[in-house]
């Protein structure tokens, strides 16, 4: 198997993929709530940060366990997140 830089840490990432499949899922979960729940009220930079970390846990996973769907639909929703991001400092209109 070919060394990389990323080899030591993608072997910790799959012997717990689980586990952190989990935690961005929950994440993913919990940003969303917040804006169900606090309207126009909610942290939007805090929600698209936070779905922009989860974003990035999830499309690693996939990538990972070559899962060609969910690597589209998770690397689609950082895309989403930074424009969130972009929007929520007023950079894009």
């Amino acid at each position: 198997m070919k060394m990389t830089l990323l080899y030591p840490i993608n072997q910790k990432i799959l012997t717990n993929i689980r586990t952190i499949e989990m935690v961005g899922v929950l994440m993913r979960i919990f940003s969303f709530s917040l804006v169900s729940w606090l309207g126009s009220s909610s942290p939007f930079i805090f929600v698209w940060v936070l779905n922009t970390i989860d974003s990035v846990i999830l499309s690693w996973c996939s990538t990972l366990k070559k899962d060609y769907a969910y690597i589209l639909l998770n690397t689609f929703w950082i895309f989403v997140s930074i424009v969130g991001i972009f929007r929520a400092y007023n950079l894009v209109h």
